[in-house]
């Protein structure tokens, strides 16, 4: 027990330590950046992208079972996350830790929950990730949709709301959850990968566009 204690305290200060590295690392720009990028809205022409890929190659009967188990994908994510695992770990977020809060960089006030293990965000957006990537097998797609769900990630531990062992465990049950809903889908619908899959670069497309302008954004600000 004493070893399991020194384990555990050793993987709490790497935790911080590489929390505290990349919140030191900020600007005004990048302040500006990662806070958009950490956000949900703007993602919409995203989702909206990836919803005409589906509804381009599949017929209605398996594009209606594949929104439902990329929802349940999102939902399971989500609901383990908040739900279950938040509320009996009770891990505060860095942004909300006393020891903590003469160290991290706040940006525009935002600090997030009480509670942040595991996170949410990294759980939705490697949910999202895994099973688009499990569903069309596009190598550029799914390399995208990793760098995304990746750099999101990055940004919360940048805004100081997450440490990356909250995003790490969130990361594994997003695609635990993608897993197994991709294969309920395989189960139910019979569903085969068509050998030619038309639009796929929309997305990727779409994601850069609106990266590039939140990278643009604030020069003008």
């Amino acid at each position: 027990m004493i070893l399991l204690s020194q384990v555990l305290e050793r993987l709490v200060e790497a935790d911080t330590n590489l929390l505290l590295l990349i919140n030191g690392m900020h600007s005004e720009f990048f302040d500006s950046f990662m806070s958009a990028y950490s956000g949900k809205l703007i993602w919409i022409p995203l989702y909206a992208s990836i919803l005409y890929v589906i509804f381009r190659n599949f017929s209605w009967k398996v594009t209606l079972l594949c929104v439902v188990a990329v929802a349940l994908t999102i939902t399971f994510a989500d609901q383990v996350c908040s739900s279950a695992i938040r509320p009996v770990v009770e891990r505060l977020r860095p942004s909300r830790t006393p020891e903590l809060a003469d160290l991290v960089h706040i940006v525009d006030g935002y600090r997030g929950g009480r509670y942040g293990f595991p996170s949410c965000h990294a759980a939705n957006t490697f949910g999202l990730a895994c099973f688009l990537g499990l569903l069309l097998r596009k190598r550029w797609l799914t390399v995208y949709m990793v760098v995304w769900a990746l750099l999101t990630c990055y940004s919360r531990a940048y805004l100081g709301v997450h440490y990356p062992g909250d995003l790490l465990v969130g990361a594994l049950v997003g695609s635990a959850g993608a897993v197994l809903m991709y294969s309920l889908f395989v189960w139910i619908s019979r569903y085969k990968r068509p050998r030619v899959v038309q639009g796929y670069a929309c997305p990727i497309a779409v994601g850069l566009l609106l990266t590039g302008g939140m990278l643009v954004a604030p020069l003008f600000m």
